[in-house]
């Protein structure tokens, strides 16, 4: 996060509502506001952007390159916020008591940790003061947020209606600075990135050491959860995309995959494995000791299926493990076989360590890419990261 702490919510919401009228006279009269509170509003947000947003006329005001850009993702953040009392059921007014952004960082960590103490502690707050926030968001939507129970805090329906569009407008507010910072030619901020197997073994780390060499003010981040949780961080912009394989079955309309390469499964062993010297059939490799991704992996379907075309049952697993690190340690310390893109164990084939049985396993191609939230607006960061990705790749 930015040392100056996130930009203030009313003063954005006063940017944006002086974009909108024109001038701050039509703006103040919108916000119910006296004209001279709305000018301070804008003036202390150009000060803490360290920006002008707008060129002052006697017809009006006029937005500058740095308030065009700073618009989109402003208005992306009242969007958010504006969308809370709908999704709980509420008449569509705008909830002012969300425009305070520590108020709702509180809130996020408390659905959370669901104790006060080590939200009060984390922010450095007193535990009074992360219950007054905490009455004020309740007294603002009408609905209990959390139930105390012995296990701690729970979080009532309306906490979990309203935490995406609150943890997606907190992300959005924290890109204005990145943003801003583009237009001078430096990337900065932090790039979090899901990373499924088979992205991060090669071309993710290639593409970060050299973004990092060319941006070194930016920090990466690397989130190797199953996609299943990766999703749902993407959902709400604690992670900017995911690399690895596509999952088009699992993308509900709000997830996108732009597919980057194709790569088929291939049987590996170590070297001098007695199946190397032998005259394979998928019968005779089923019986073997395997090494397989968990069952209802993409991975493990596209092998069972190419066994269940041949009329065999899939191999049974004696270990189910997505990490690269356990399977090399079982492929070159025993003769388990395992089925894997050949890109995840590149360094061990080119080795000579680890060697690709003499046996195809044909439709188990698999694209891999890049998977984003339908619609979303990238931080400058984000967007040469997945440039990045996209060259490393292509050569």
């Amino acid at each position: 996060m930015n040392e100056l702490g996130l930009p203030n919510l009313m003063q954005v919401r006063a940017f944006v509502r002086v974009t909108e009228a024109g001038s701050v006279s039509r703006a103040a009269e919108l916000l119910f506001r006296a004209q001279s509170v709305v000018t301070r509003a804008i003036a202390e947000l150009e000060s803490r952007l360290a920006a002008p947003l707008f060129e002052r006329h006697a017809n009006g005001m006029r937005l500058t390159d740095y308030g065009r850009c700073v618009l989109p993702r402003a208005q992306r953040v009242l969007a958010e916020l504006g969308s809370v009392p709908q999704v709980l059921g509420a008449p569509a007014v705008e909830p002012l008591y969300l425009f305070q952004a520590r108020r709702l960082e509180v809130f996020v960590k408390l659905c959370e940790t669901r104790h006060m103490q080590t939200v009060a502690s984390h922010f450095g707050l007193s535990q009074p003061a992360v219950s007054s926030a905490l009455k004020v968001l309740e007294g603002g939507c009408g609905q209990a947020l959390f139930e105390r129970t012995p296990r701690g805090l729970q979080p009532t329906s309306a906490s979990q209606d309203m935490l995406f569009p609150i943890r997606r407008a907190l992300n959005e507010l924290r890109h204005i600075d990145s943003d801003l910072s583009a237009m001078h030619g430096r990337l900065q901020g932090v790039v979090h990135v899901g990373a499924l197997p088979l992205g991060r073994s090669r071309i993710l780390p290639e593409a970060i050491l050299r973004f990092t060499a060319a941006h070194p003010q930016v920090q990466v981040i690397t989130n190797e959860s199953p996609f299943d949780l990766l999703a749902t961080e993407l959902r709400v912009g604690d992670v900017d995309f995911v690399l690895g394989a596509l999952r088009p079955g699992d993308y509900a309309s709000d997830l996108t995959g732009e597919p980057l390469i194709t790569e088929q499964i291939v049987l590996l062993a170590r070297r001098g494995h007695p199946m190397l010297q032998r005259q394979l059939s998928l019968a005779a490799v089923r019986e073997a000791r395997w090494v397989l991704p968990r069952s209802g992996s993409p991975a493990r379907f596209q092998l069972d299926a190419c066994f269940a075309a041949a009329g065999l049952a899939g191999p049974r697993p004696v270990v189910e493990s997505a990490d690269l690190a356990i399977i090399r340690g079982l492929l070159l310390h025993s003769d388990m076989l395992a089925a894997v893109s050949e890109h995840q164990l590149a360094h061990e084939i080119a080795s000579g360590e680890l060697q690709r049985l003499p046996l195809a396993l044909p439709d188990t191609e698999r694209a891999i890419g890049l998977t984003c939230r339908n619609g979303c607006l990238h931080s400058p960061a984000a967007a040469a990261l997945m440039a990045c990705i996209r060259q490393v790749i292509a050569e």
